[in-house]
C-alpha cells in the first residue's frame, strides 16, 4: 500500500469520529456564541440581535456572580485537596501485598459509582432530619447536630467533601502507576547518600510525579468547574443560592426558565473561565516541567 493510499484509509477511518466531534461539539459551541448576542428564547422564536445586552445583564445578576465564585472556589479546593490526598495515599500504598491491594480497591471503589447515586446517598447521610446518619453518629458521641446541607456557609463544602471521597481513589491509582515507572536505582542512590524520607520525597518522588500530576490537576480543575450532578442531587443550588455553580445556573436559565440566549451567554463566559484557568495551570505545570528537565 503506497503512502497516499494509506493516508486516505487513515483519514476515512477517523472521519466518523471527526464528524461527530464537529456536529456535537464545534457546531454547538459556535451556535452558543451566535445565540448569546440575540434575545432568543423558547418563548420568542423570532429573535433579533441585541449585542452584549445578555452579558451586561449577566454580570449585574448577583446569583450569577455567586455561581461563578462558587465554581472557582470549588474547583481550586477540590484540585488541591484531592491531589494532596491522592499523592499521600499513593506513596503509602505503593507496595505489594494482598491487604494493600484490598485497601487500594476500597479507595478506588467510589469512582465506579454514578455521581448522582453518590449525591443522593450523601443527601440521606447528611440530612438534618432525625434519620440523618451523620448527625445520629454525632449525637451518639455527645455532639450537636450540624445542618450540613442547609447552612449557607458549609453547604458547598459538604458537597465538595463527597466528591473528594469519590474521586481521590481514582487520582491515587494514576499516581501509583506513575510511581511504578520511577527507576528504583534513584532511591537506592539516595539511601546510600543518607537522604531522609522527606528529602527523597521532595527531591525524587514529587518531581517525577509530574506526568500524573499534570493530568490529575487539569482533570480535577475542569471537573470542579463543571460540577453539576452532585450539587443537583444534594442541594439543588440551595440554601438560597449558597451552592449555586455555573452549571446549575446555566441549566436553570436555559431549560427551566427558557432564557436560551441568556444561558448561551453564560456558557460563553464559562468557556472563557475554563480556558483562562486551564492556561494558567498549564503555564505553572510547564514551569515545573522545565525545572525537572
Amino acid at each position: 500500500m503506497n503512502t497516499k493510499r494509506r493516508d486516505r484509509v487513515f483519514l476515512f477511518m477517523i472521519l466518523p469520529a471527526f464528524i461527530g466531534f464537529v456536529v456535537l461539539f464545534i457546531l454547538p459551541t459556535l451556535m452558543s456564541f451566535a445565540y448569546s448576542i440575540t434575545n432568543w428564547s423558547v418563548y420568542k422564536p423570532n429573535y433579533k440581535f441585541v449585542g452584549l445586552d445578555n452579558y451586561v445583564k449577566l454580570f449585574h445578576d448577583t446569583k450569577n456572580i455567586a455561581a461563578i465564585q462558587h465554581s472557582v472556589i470549588y474547583a481550586l479546593v477540590i484540585t488541591i485537596v484531592q491531589n494532596g490526598l491522592a499523592i499521600l495515599l499513593a506513596v503509602l500504598l505503593n507496595r505489594k501485598g494482598i491487604m494493600v491491594n484490598i485497601v487500594k480497591s476500597i479507595f478506588f471503589l467510589p469512582a465506579v459509582l454514578s455521581i448522582l447515586v453518590v449525591g443522593f446517598l450523601f443527601q440521606y447521610i447528611m440530612t438534618s432530619a432525625d434519620y440523618g446518619l451523620l448527625n445520629n453518629i454525632i449525637r451518639y458521641f455527645g455532639g450537636s447536630p450540624v445542618n450540613w446541607l442547609g447552612n449557607e456557609k458549609i453547604a458547598l463544602f459538604s458537597v465538595l467533601s463527597t466528591q473528594v471521597w469519590q474521586w481521590t481513589g481514582w487520582s491515587m491509582v494514576i499516581y501509583i502507576a506513575n510511581l511504578k515507572s520511577i527507576d528504583g536505582s534513584l532511591y537506592e542512590a539516595a539511601n546510600i547518600d543518607g537522604a531522609g524520607k522527606g528529602q527523597v520525597f521532595r527531591r525524587i518522588t514529587l518531581p517525577l510525579l509530574y506526568p500524573a500530576a499534570s493530568f490529575n490537576i487539569l482533570m480535577s480543575l475542569i471537573g470542579g468547574l463543571k460540577v453539576f450532578d452532585a450539587v443537583f442531587a444534594m442541594t439543588k443550588g440551595g440554601p438560597g443560592y449558597a451552592s449555586e455553580t455555573i452549571m446549575t445556573t446555566l441549566i436553570r436559565e436555559g431549560f427551566n426558565s427558557g432564557r436560551t440566549a441568556y444561558a448561551s451567554a453564560f456558557a460563553v463566559v464559562f468557556f472563557v473561565i475554563v480556558f483562562v484557568m486551564s492556561r494558567i495551570i498549564t503555564f505553572f505545570l510547564n514551569k515545573w516541567e522545565e525545572r525537572i528537565a
